[in-house]
Parts: structure tokens; C-alpha cells; sequence
């Protein structure tokens, strides 16, 4: 299909916690932006954290005020989807709910004049929200990570009735606004990153509700080893770095003992029941009354800025935002 000749303006549907990101990243990289949510008081909620997330980025020197202050005026906001219409590129980031989700895609198809690209920003894939969708070519996943203002990775998959050409014209817009695309280039539930991320999670889990090392011990194994390298060389780069032949000789012998159960371990499941839900209160595989979690989470968000600084040096200077 035809794609648009630019993106000037993008539509973000949606203003919680990805979605106002999202729009952050555009306006930043001198889109304009219309943010359309359901409330009033929730779009002000969601420019206020927008504004101080501008003022992180000042505070880590990416940005000086007057860049902030532009980046912020470029964010209009809405409560009527019709106002998505004359948006080059429009993404989707609302509650995980799929039937919500298929009506506004259905909804959007109506409103937005091809070739207008329709994408979700969700784990969603791009064939599970085209039911009532008529143009299912324009349709495709961008599946930005949190907090995506400071994520690079944007993980791109087509449906089966994506067009090719919205997938490279999708691609590259995100590499114009800073992000790093990653192309899938067949459906599958969850995508990579959070395949790869469970996976680790599912053993890390298994490991403590056995008793086999404490979560303490858990998290120091790695932080300390193999997480300080992740940041460089993938799974895949790591394993022929090591060597292919050991590593795989390694693989059949302890793949046998991982864990591979089909739901997370009842330990856990029993927490959840009983209403435990990690830092938000306090009760999770760690007791976050006896750790100072706020200070944690200000840690990742500054190694989250140091990485996205130590990315902005490495760009030519003419596609630095």
C-alpha cells in the first residue's frame, strides 16, 4: 500500500504510563503531538508527568529548557477520538483490553483517511486487532518498552495483512525520533523481549520458592555476571563469543534440569492470592518495608538516563533530537 509522505503529526491513543511516553518521544523529536484521552483530569495528569520527565531530561543535560518547553507546547490533548484524523501515524496505547482495543481500531479505521499508519503500542499482535478493521494493511504492532521516553527498543511486527512498505516506513520514523526498532518477522505471543524476560523469571521464581538461594542471592548472581554484559552482546552474541560447540554441550546437559512449568510457581500464586503486589505494597518476594525501594527505582532511572546519554554521544550530531 501507499505509506505517507511524512509524519508530522502523530495521534497517541491512550495517556497512562506508555502512553504518555510515547508522546513525550515524538513531541521531543519536533512532531506534533494530539494525546487523547478519556478525561480531562487524566490528560492533566498525564502533561504533568510529561512535564517532569522533560525536566529529568534537563537535569541529566540531554536538553535545555527552551527545548522542553517546545517539546511540551507540541502536545496538544483531547477526548475525542475524531481528533486523531489528521494524524500521520497513530498509536494505540490503552488498557490491556482486547475488545476496547479492537472497537478503536475498528473506530480509527473510520476516522483516519489511508494511508494514515494504525499501530498499537501494545504486546498485542497486529492480527488480533483488525476484526473490525477494513484497511488491515495500515495495521501493525510497535511494541514501545517502559518507560519509553528512556527504552530504545521498539519491537515491530506486521499481521498477515500488514503491507511491507508500512513496515519499513514504520521503522524508519522510529529510528528519525531516536528508537531502535526491532523487526519480528512472524506473530508470536508476547514477542521476543518479554519471551526472554519471563523465561528468566520463570526460573528465578522456580529457584527461590524451592529454596534453592534466596531472592537476595538470586539478583546478586545477575546483576553481577551476565547482566553486566546483556547490555552489550545479546544471548545469541554471548553464545558464539563463548563458544558454540561448549556452550551447546553445556545447554544439553542442564537444559534437562530448567524449570518449564506452564504457570508461575504456586508459591507465588499463593502470595498474589493472599494480595501481595511487590513494591506497590510493600509484600512481595522481598518484605519493601525493610528496603528503600523509591531510592531502587531513582538507581534505574538514572543507569536508564547514563545509557541514553552514552547512545546520544554516539549519534551524528545531525540526528540528535
Amino acid at each position: 500500500m501507499a505509506v505517507p509522505t511524512h509524519c508530522r503529526i502523530v495521534a497517541v491513543i491512550g495517556n497512562g504510563i506508555i502512553g504518555h511516553g510515547v508522546a513525550q518521544i515524538f513531541a521531543m523529536a519536533n512532531r506534533e503531538v494530539v494525546l487523547i484521552g478519556r478525561s480531562e483530569a487524566s490528560l492533566a495528569k498525564a502533561k504533568d508527568r510529561i512535564r517532569q520527565s522533560l525536566a529529568d531530561f534537563q537535569s541529566h543535560e540531554l536538553m535545555t529548557s527552551a527545548e522542553a518547553s517546545g517539546s511540551l507546547n507540541r502536545i496538544r490533548t483531547s477526548t475525542t477520538l475524531e481528533d486523531a484524523a489528521p494524524a500521520n501515524l497513530i498509536i494505540e496505547a490503552v488498557t490491556e483490553n482486547l475488545e476496547l482495543k479492537r472497537r478503536i481500531f475498528g473506530d480509527l479505521d473510520r476516522i483516519c483517511p489511508k494511508p494514515a499508519l494504525l499501530a498499537s503500542s501494545s504486546g498485542q499482535p497486529a492480527s488480533a486487532l483488525v476484526e473490525n478493521v477494513r484497511h488491515r494493511d495500515r495495521v501493525i504492532a510497535t511494541h514501545f518498552w517502559f518507560p519509553p521516553q528512556l527504552i530504545p527498543l521498539v519491537e515491530v511486527c506486521g499481521g498477515p495483512e500488514t503491507s511491507s512498505e508500512v513496515v519499513d516506513w514504520a521503522c524508519d520514523v522510529l529510528r528519525d525520533v531516536g528508537k531502535e526498532p526491532a523487526v519480528i518477522d512472524q506473530e508470536i505471543s508476547g514477542f521476543i523481549g518479554n519471551r526472554l524476560q519471563f523465561a528468566m523469571l520463570r526460573e528465578a521464581w522456580s529457584l527461590w520458592a524451592r529454596g534453592i538461594a534466596s531472592a537476595e542471592a538470586i539478583d546478586t548472581v545477575v546483576r553481577t555476571s551476565f547482566g553486566r554484559r546483556l547490555g552489550i552482546t545479546g544471548p545469541l552474541e554471548s553464545a558464539d563469543i563463548g563458544g558454540l560447540h561448549t556452550m551447546y554441550h553445556f545447554g544439553k546437559s542442564l537444559m534437562p534440569d530448567l524449570e518449564t512449568s506452564a504457570a508461575p510457581h504456586g508459591k507465588i500464586a499463593k502470595m498474589v492470592d493472599e494480595g501481595a503486589n511487590g513494591l506497590a505494597n510493600g509484600r512481595g518476594v522481598y518484605d519493601w518495608s525493610q528496603r528503600d525501594g523509591k531510592a531502587l527505582v531513582a538507581e534505574r532511572m538514572n543507569e536508564l538516563f547514563r545509557w541514553l546519554k552514552d547512545d546520544h554521544k554516539k549519534k551524528p550530531a545531525d540526528v540528535r533530537r
